[in-house]
């Protein structure tokens, strides 16, 4: 009987039971619990259990490094779903896009959230990448962290680059084409050194890229693999070494006069010891850690759980309702189904690499290979070039000097493309004067070499004109982001068929 009487009161408390065993330390009403609420949670422990105040300004982050984990998560939520009625095949996979579109109800919305997610993540990565490099939070002891971060926008770029072949539509094939001619660009320089038949890297990167040497099922199931499952492998993993990093180097990045500036913590911020003291440690050797986190205690922190995980929350709903409020009013593109006889014209690379197209127009090694290498190289090598002290946690480096050069800088980048632009528009290029000149002349000297030639000199002479490296540094970003930002608005409103320059559509040629 009493083994029975066991049982029952057992049944009684399972629901208790079974929660004690899930929430090992109840409700978190004390900064101690609030900490154990993180530090015990498979899914919260990358958070820290405190932050420091300076970390939650809205003013500081922008939010964008949440926005572009909060767009990643709508991928994957999306990408599963359409999953269950996409088919990898190009007999199939133009009837599935549209049986998507037209015929599974919410199809269409859950399309359109996947494409405009994506289009959100690549400008919040970039923006994201703006903001660290303006504060300066690449600095030591975050330089890996900073390559950490361009490779995520490499990944990013792959990512929406691997999608854009999925529905098998013109738009697909054709800019999916420019992708492929991109990565065999290299053969533009062996083949005028003459030693292709012995050297090919170009082609061997357009059947790595397609597993054949044109767009076709190989291409697509490629792409299929690519994107559904080996680069959101890698962006996890990369993903989490970048929040295991910012954890490691010390938080987000904040000036060192921070808890000055902020002045006396608030209620919310109080007590920093609490009540329900626990022996949570063993004395063995008392020794200095080499971490940045050494020296620094835990006042003008707060708990992490109420407070990031509120902002987290906040920036997680703004990323949808500016995602679905797009969804909603604008969807996704569908052309007629891929025709490798009928070639787009004008044909188009997604709009992040329009910039690439419109130096690859005139060298598709100088735009495609040769100047984006130059340019990761280059910012990868900031943090270790820049070791300037002093400016960290500071848009600008809180400095009027700093925000001059910068006026200056995005006024001669600006300048620089639209000037070299309207030249090239205006009279053409070499090719259009010599029309026998070697190919060789044309991939070393083109819009795209020239431009990136006088935005590296403009940067060298910032260095020599103020003596500092960190000014040089904004000199060459501020520019290479004006050139961005200019080639892709040329190549995205202003070019049209055979890639003419037009200034409206309604200029076209009427076939």
């Amino acid at each position: 009987m009493e083994a029975w009487k066991d049982y029952v009161a057992s049944v009684k408390t399972l629901p208790r039971s079974v929660w004690d065993s899930l929430v090992r330390h109840g409700a978190p009403v004390t900064d101690r619990s609030r900490m154990e609420t993180v530090l015990q949670n498979l899914f919260l422990h990358i958070h820290p259990t405190r932050v420091h105040r300076w970390s939650l300004r809205w003013s500081y982050s922008l939010g964008l490094g949440l926005i572009c984990a909060a767009s990643f998560l709508l991928l994957l939520v999306t990408g599963v779903l359409l999953m269950f009625y996409y088919k990898p095949s190009t007999v199939l996979a133009y009837q599935s896009i549209q049986d998507i579109h037209y015929v599974i109800p919410s199809g269409r919305f859950m399309r359109n959230i996947h494409r405009w997610g994506a289009h959100i993540m690549v400008v919040a990565v970039i923006l994201h990448m703006a903001r660290v490099f303006y504060t300066s939070s690449y600095k030591k002891p975050r330089e890996m962290n900073w390559v950490f971060g361009l490779v995520l926008l490499v990944l990013t770029l792959g990512l929406s680059f691997s999608g854009y072949l999925l529905p098998w539509d013109q738009l697909a094939y054709w800019a999916t084409t420019i992708g492929a001619n991109i990565a065999q660009s290299p053969r533009e320089l062996t083949d005028a050194l003459g030693i292709t038949p012995y050297f090919d890297p170009g082609g061997f990167q357009k059947t790595l890229l397609l597993g054949s040497r044109s767009v076709g099922e190989e291409a697509l199931i490629r792409f299929y693999v690519l994107h559904i499952m080996v680069l959101p492998l890698l962006m996890v993993v990369f993903m989490g070494l970048h929040f295991w990093r910012i954890r490691k180097d010390g938080g987000l990045s904040r000036p060192e006069d921070a808890d000055e500036r902020l002045g006396p913590p608030g209620d919310d911020a109080l007590p920093v010891f609490t009540q329900a003291q626990k022996k949570s440690y063993g004395l063995m050797a008392v020794v200095r850690g080499t971490s940045p986190t050494v020296g620094r205690g835990p006042e003008n922190t707060v708990p992490a759980w109420p407070h990031l995980m509120t902002a987290e929350a906040a920036v997680f709903m703004f990323t949808l309702a500016i995602t679905v409020a797009l969804s909603f009013f604008f969807d996704a593109p569908l052309k007629e189904m891929a025709n490798p006889l009928i070639p787009e014209n004008p044909a188009k690379a997604p709009w992040y690499f329009l910039g690439l197209q419109e130096i690859v127009s005139f060298s598709a090694f100088a735009g495609g290979v040769l100047l984006p290498m130059l340019a990761l190289i280059g910012l990868g090598l900031i943090p270790y070039l820049d070791r300037e002290p002093g400016g960290v946690g500071y848009w600008l480096g809180g400095r009027d000097r700093d925000k001059r050069v910068f006026l200056q800088s995005a006024a001669f980048g600006l300048a620089a493309v639209i000037g070299l632009e309207a030249f090239a528009v205006r009279f053409g290029w070499l090719r259009d004067w010599f029309p026998g000149i070697p190919q060789i002349v044309i991939t070393l000297f083109n819009p795209g070499t020239l431009l990136t030639f006088l935005y590296v000199a403009y940067s060298v002479w910032i260095i020599r004109r103020e003596n500092s490296t960190r000014l040089g540094g904004i000199a060459i970003f501020t520019c290479l982001l004006a050139g961005f930002i200019i080639l892709t608005l040329i190549g995205t409103y202003f070019r049209g068929p055979n890639w003419g320059f037009y200034w409206s559509p309604s200029h076209w040629p009427v076939h």
